[in-house]
């Protein structure tokens, strides 16, 4: 076999796995077999095969690609230096995926692998992993922001980062199912859900005297 360069190897394994994720995003993962996606990617089984042994290796595979896409989001609101602004920012990111049509075959595979997970705990796995690293951000945040006085204390850190994952998770399914619904209004309406988690002027005062 003519040996390839590394770039030329990694374009025939994101080959495959375009392939593989618009299989899945059209039939699910039990629809999908094998012989689909070797057909769709327009290589040999052999090809296939030589880069990912089986359906969950390729699940995975598209779920460690959808974390670095997000951990790249993400980057944007550790990058503020105001902990609320960091919240709304991710609000401003995770709006432009959710309308980003290019991004519906990723949604709607994501949508697939919480079904999976359920079933699957390689899957599970994965899915977990992909949920805690917004969550640990969002946690960073608030207890940022509490230290600093800014957001209630009242309030804890992981049920805010929770609480704001699955009204994103329920954007998702909405979207995914073909909802009419205006993003921008809903993402105004999850602005007003942070710009509550702020503490009132005289609680601020109260703390500094403390």
């Amino acid at each position: 076999m003519p040996k390839i360069s590394d770039k030329q190897r990694e374009g025939r394994r994101q080959q495959i796995l375009e392939a593989a994720l618009a299989c899945f995003a059209e039939d699910g993962f039990h629809q999908t077999g094998m012989a689909d996606i070797v057909k769709r990617s327009g290589l040999s089984h052999g090809a296939v095969y030589l880069y990912f042994q089986s359906k969950d290796d390729l699940i995975e595979a598209l779920a460690d690609d959808r974390h670095r896409r997000e951990a790249v989001l993400n980057s944007v609101a550790q990058g503020s230096g105001d902990p609320i602004e960091g919240l709304h920012a991710l609000v401003r990111v995770y709006a432009q995926w959710l309308t980003d049509p290019a991004g519906e075959a990723r949604r709607r595979v994501g949508i697939h692998g919480w079904a999976e997970a359920l079933r699957n705990r390689r899957v599970r796995s994965s899915v977990v992993e992909g949920i805690d690293m917004p969550r640990a951000l969002i946690v960073a945040l608030v207890e940022r922001g509490q230290h600093d006085g800014l957001i209630k204390r009242d309030l804890g850190a992981e049920a805010i980062a929770r609480m704001l994952i699955a009204i994103f998770q329920g954007f998702v399914l909405q979207k995914s199912w073909g909802e009419d619904f205006d993003v921008a209004a809903c993402m105004a309406a999850v602005d007003g859900v942070i710009d509550g988690l702020r503490t009132t002027r005289p609680d601020v005062k109260r703390r500094t005297r403390t």
